[in-house]
């Protein structure tokens, strides 16, 4: 049982700002998500797009966005726990549990869905006998790429996750970067790369290839692809790496008894909590009268759902606004040498 302040659900830049918020009041919070980093739509969707109305930052990128908020909260030490999903939620003597699909139960007054459009997932191989091997021998992402030391690796796709990884992965094991097209809609650079390694036999491309065939007993042994003119290679292969983008679901949360508008949550505006007690939404999930699908109109939300958090967790607290600039409090909490 891990016990905490706020659950967070959603580790975009409205959660991540949602843990700084709780890090200033005092609070501690565990954020889970289904991705395997933080970012959330910034970093999976648009890493280097521009964006224009963050105050203060004429212009960043996703990828800077996140950063930044990231080492904003730096000073709380919070917990993250990526690749996990929360599968359901119950409530008991006004604390809610929170059980994810890898086991884990966190015990909270306070959950904070700052999930976005809902959980990311990825897009997965369509063949019946790839479900045997994922986890094991098929993965939609690196973890832990020292795993593929040595070994023989296959990789679908042909967007950056895909060449990105063939380039980086093309140092330690044998890849195959395969595609189901031509053109690859990858960093011209990043691709310039790979077909410098390709020269020197570093890397092999297949190109108007797609997978057809998958071999194996407990571990996965080779792969059958095929091409448009039903042409047919097989290749012997350790790991399959699938990057295929990503879908969108909203998953478990619309069983949660909260009120749904078509596929995002309403909210009250004093502070974004839902009509559960305890359980808020913020950022482009949550829906009332007015709201802008704006990442700053997602920090305003969870900066007053912090506050109604903050007296939950500690009710024999009497909250007190306190300013950044003159709390000796605040200060020490973000790690400042106070006079």
């Amino acid at each position: 049982m891990i016990k905490t302040d706020a659950v967070i659900i959603g580790a975009g830049p409205v959660g991540l700002f949602a843990v700084h918020q709780l890090g200033l009041k005092g609070l501690k919070s565990e954020v889970i998500d289904n991705l395997d980093r933080a970012g959330g739509q910034c970093i999976e969707l648009y890493p280097d797009k521009p964006i224009f109305y963050i105050p203060a930052l004429p212009e960043c990128t996703g990828k800077e966005l996140t950063e930044n908020l990231l080492r904003q909260i730096k000073p709380f030490n919070t917990n993250f726990h990526f690749n996990e999903r929360v599968q359901e939620v119950s409530c008991e003597n006004n604390t809610w549990l929170v059980k994810t699909n890898k086991n884990n139960t966190f015990s909270s007054p306070n959950i904070i869905i700052a999930g976005g459009v809902g959980s990311f997932e990825p897009r997965k191989l369509s063949l019946e006998e790839a479900e045997n091997y994922e986890g094991k021998n098929i993965f939609y992402s690196v973890i832990d790429k020292i795993k593929f030391k040595g070994k023989k690796v296959s990789i679908f796709g042909g967007g950056d996750s895909a060449l990105d990884w063939a380039l980086e992965l093309s140092k330690i094991s044998n890849v195959t970067l395969i595609h189901r097209r031509d053109e690859f809609r990858g960093a011209p650079h990043t691709l310039s790369e790979i077909k410098k390694l390709e020269k020197i036999g570093k890397i092999v491309i297949k190109t108007k290839y797609q997978l057809s065939k998958i071999e194996g007993d407990e571990n996965l042994k080779s792969i059958t692809i095929k091409n448009d003119d039903e042409k047919t290679m097989k290749i012997d292969t350790d790991y399959i790496l699938g990057f295929f983008g990503l879908i969108m679901k909203l998953g478990p949360i619309a069983e949660w008894g909260l009120n749904m508008n078509r596929k995002t949550i309403s909210v009250n505006t004093e502070n974004f909590e839902t009509n559960k007690k305890g359980i808020f939404a913020i950022g482009d999930i949550c829906t009332y009268p007015g709201k802008e699908r704006l990442i700053l109109s997602g920090f305003h939300e969870a900066a007053l759902a912090s506050v109604e958090c903050f007296k939950r967790a500690k009710p024999d607290e009497k909250y007190r606004f306190e300013f950044t600039t003159s709390s000796k409090d605040i200060q020490e909490r973000l790690g400042r040498k106070t006079k």
